[in-house]
């Protein structure tokens, strides 16, 4: 059953819920991973990230974190994360339009290439973007460069505090 849900920013009050709700999604396994080491060298932006409410309730999230691949401003998509329970229903691809149309720069992310292919995400190289731990090189992608410009992007990636 479809729910009607609302998307907004997140906010301070929902952290410890979205901790919780990353905790039951990704497992302990999720420090030892290289997006999570990029999250860990700088704060993710509240203005790019956000909740999904059911009911007041949140039930689904999406953070966006700033970088640089080598020179070039990008973001790191996720985690995005829906609640067990209300997956299937359009959410996580809701937060994720709405994440893409929020920063109007690039984005990179890890992760499943049937998922966000559709949303124009396409693979890159990972012997030219260095992200700071092993990544299945199937599931580096990044969206919103034009085919030559993805073609030549190299370079560490790195949080944008790190400059």
């Amino acid at each position: 059953m479809t729910q009607t849900y609302s998307i907004a920013p997140e906010s301070a009050e929902d952290c410890p819920h979205i901790d919780t709700l990353h905790a039951e999604a990704f497992g302990p396994g999720r420090y030892s991973r290289a997006a999570f080491r990029l999250r860990e060298q700088g704060p993710h932006s509240t203005e790019h990230s956000f909740v999904i409410r059911v009911a007041g309730y949140m039930r689904a999230t999406v953070r966006m974190t700033p970088l640089l691949i080598g020179d070039i401003p990008a973001w790191l998509l996720g985690p995005l994360a829906v609640q067990p329970g209300f997956a299937g229903q359009g959410m996580g691809k809701a937060l994720l339009r709405h994440a893409l149309d929020s920063v109007g720069e690039p984005v990179l992310l890890v992760g499943d290439p049937p998922y966000y292919g559709p949303f124009g995400f396409e693979n890159v190289s990972p012997q030219k973007v260095i992200l700071p731990g092993p990544v299945d090189p199937k599931r580096l992608m990044v969206a919103g460069l034009a085919p030559e410009a993805r073609a030549a992007l190299a370079g560490i990636v790195r949080h944008r505090n790190r400059a």
